[in-house]
């Protein structure tokens, strides 16, 4: 076939001809369905043009951004962050029978899911961070082979099927942060590790089966008519009227009604007489000391009253400051402190401390107040460049993550300044990212709210306690925090000028699902930080940053990156890095690791990306969109040899 031929078809794909999601038939007949189906999607998904998909050759379809191809069949199409606009149409990629990885994660995709039952060897479905809308799209539950389902942080709505419990093989499930309702489905999927409903409109008691008792109460927080013993909250009671002890109460006799009913007066007899007595001799005394007391409370209110009006009439707001005891020699323990009460003299009113002072981020839901979080219980969890960071669990036993800012060293950060720049931090929502929910300034205190992180960071998880002996991660687990933290950079780069400035291990933190995300993104930039004695953190900086007031770039954090992949990989902090020549360090690596003999070849091109990442010059580092591209490259080719050694995967 001619080149001039394909680009016809091509052109045809876009005409006014084929508007329909139906590619016509000369473009059926001329190129593989697999490039048809593409080519289709994109028409519909992407009305800002990013993907620049263009054929010049029979198979280019395989070479394009995010599809990975198994003997000429698409196996995997990736589009996370890549800025989508438009529908996801029926009749698109429902044609790429052989996929197993379908991944469209952070666009702005909207309507509806459509019928995706035509992939029937789908095992992957990210779906989340879209506009995607109407109901749970049951044609999913067709989908057997489904390990990985994820729908979360969309608008869809309507109650969740019952035929969830169909798909056996799921492993995650996330559909929180939409508006589904109705009660939750008895899943009992023994292999369901990784489960989220929350932030939905979920009713009743939660089903107790051995899958749903595995998972606490962070997978079902904010449905607030949800209940049962998997959460620990008792369902609402019975009405009155169907309680035992309104049915065992006694009623009328019949002789009695029937009295009442004909207007005989029954005259009762003496016995019941002296009874009756004693029933008004106790009210009557009752009333009479329960009259005493409630006049002996209005003279204590009204002394306390009078002698409050004796006092200046300075208004006083409770500004509570943390205070802890001595930091312990072993920094890996976590330290209990203290909330002291401090009452300082505020030209605030009680009003505006509630209401006006915690300033909440990207249309956030206010779920506490600023006088309930600094009520909170508190422990140390660290000590960083710019601040300190602290567990606080509220009466509600809400659980975030605050950050104390140092004062001194953000001095230079107006407050109007610092304020703006929060909003624009707090706009920034990713799953690999720890959410800016809230923060607060005062004259002396700046605080910043997170999420809070349930599994430590990845410092702790690399190096451990001081009395253990570090060792390496499997290069799986490597692969898969790279490339969670290079998901959570390039968002960053992405969809802001924004850059993180501060990567290292101790800023990346494991989720609930054990999902690296990034922290204290972007906050170095309010600080001045003329030098760093910590010699790792020394280390993780670029030499065009290291060497002048330059601020951090996205290249600094490419470099950053680089140098916190060889930690990854070592085990070893960057202070004991040596510097060597790219040959030389994956030889190096390689000393450092005991195991992985069989899977050599992709440990170093892990080394590999990490040289190029850590570059002295900035102009020939990789952009994070690429540093994600390659991982997933690594990833990609590891998992279909794997699947080539599996006589179950069906892709010979």
């Amino acid at each position: 076939m001619s080149p001039l031929m394909l680009v016809l078809c091509f052109l045809q794909l876009f005409s006014t001809s084929s508007s329909t999601s139906t590619p016509s038939a000369p473009l059926n007949s001329l190129l593989p369905s697999d490039a048809v189906s593409l080519l289709s999607f994109k028409s519909k998904a992407d009305l800002d043009n990013k993907l620049l998909y263009t054929l010049n050759e029979r198979f280019d379809y395989c070479q394009w951004q995010g599809v990975k191809c198994v003997q000429g069949r698409v196996v995997r199409f990736a589009l996370q962050s890549f800025g989508l606009r438009g529908t996801f149409q029926s009749n698109t990629l429902t044609h790429l029978d052989q996929l197993r990885i379908l991944n469209l994660r952070n666009n702005s995709l909207s309507g509806p899911i459509p019928d995706l039952s035509g992939l029937t060897n789908l095992k992957t479905l990210f779906l989340d961070h879209n506009f995607f809308s109407a109901t749970f799209p049951l044609p999913l539950l067709s989908l057997h082979r489904l390990i990985i389902l994820d729908l979360s942080h969309n608008n869809l709505s309507g109650s969740l099927p019952l035929g969830l419990t169909v798909l056996d093989r799921l492993n995650y499930l996330r559909l929180d942060s939409n508006s589904f309702n109705g009660s939750i489905p008895p899943l009992n999927q023994t292999q369901l590790q990784i489960f989220n409903v929350s932030r939905n409109n979920l009713t009743g008691s939660i089903p107790v089966t051995p899958t749903l008792k595995k998972f606490n109460e962070r997978s079902f927080l904010w449905n607030p008519n949800l209940c049962g013993k998997v959460i620990n909250t008792p369902c609402p009671s019975t009405p009155f009227f169907d309680s035992p002890s309104a049915a065992a109460s006694p009623r009328p006799s019949p002789l009695y009604q029937d009295a009442q009913s004909q207007g005989i007066v029954l005259t009762p007899s003496p016995q019941h007489k002296h009874k009756k007595v004693g029933v008004v001799l106790g009210f009557v005394v009752g009333t009479l000391i329960l009259i005493a007391a409630v006049l002996c409370i209005f003279a204590l209110v009204r002394k306390r009253r009078e002698e409050s009006e004796t006092e200046p009439k300075a208004t006083k707001c409770t500004i509570e400051t943390i205070t802890h005891n001595a930091v312990p020699a072993d920094n890996s323990q976590l330290l209990e402190i203290k909330l002291e009460k401090e009452v300082k003299v505020a030209q605030v009113s009680q009003q505006q401390l509630k209401s006006g002072n915690l300033i909440f981020c990207s249309g956030e839901t206010e779920l506490y107040t600023l006088e309930q979080l600094m009520r909170a219980s508190a422990e140390l969890l660290g000590r960083g460049t710019i601040g300190t960071t602290y567990k606080a669990v509220m009466a509600s036993q809400l659980i975030v993550s605050v950050k104390r800012l140092d004062a001194c060293k953000t001095s230079i950060t107006s407050g109007e300044a610092f304020e703006q720049h929060m909003e624009e931090v707090g706009m920034l929502r990713h799953p690999n990212l720890v959410a800016v929910r809230a923060y607060f300034q005062a004259k002396q205190e700046r605080l910043v709210i997170y999420d809070y992180q349930p599994n430590g960071s990845l410092f702790n998880l690399i190096h451990g306690s001081r009395s253990t002996r570090a060792k390496p991660l499997h290069w799986t687990s490597c692969l898969k925090i790279a490339e969670d933290a290079a998901q959570g950079l390039a968002y960053i780069h992405q969809a802001s000028k924004l850059t993180h400035g501060n990567l290292k291990s101790s800023n990346v933190l494991l989720g609930s699902d054990f999902e690296a995300c990034l922290t204290d993104y972007s906050l170095i930039a309010l600080a001045d930080i003329s030098s760093d004695d910590d010699p790792d953190s020394a280390r993780y900086k670029a030499p065009e940053v290291r060497k002048s007031a330059r601020k951090a770039t996205p290249g600094s954090d490419v470099y950053a990156y680089g140098i916190l992949l060889l930690e990854l990989l070592t085990g070893k902090p960057p202070s004991q890095h040596p510097y060597l020549s790219p040959p030389d360090m994956a030889d190096w690596v390689r000393a450092m690791r005991e195991d992985d003999n069989e899977e050599d070849r992709w440990l170093s091109m892990l080394v590999d990306l990490a040289n190029i990442c850590s570059l002295t010059s900035p102009e020939q580092r990789p952009t994070m969109r690429q540093i994600l591209k390659m991982i997933q490259d690594i990833k990609d080719n590891a998992m279909v040899e794997n699947n080539k050694r599996d006589e179950h995967t069906g892709y010979s």
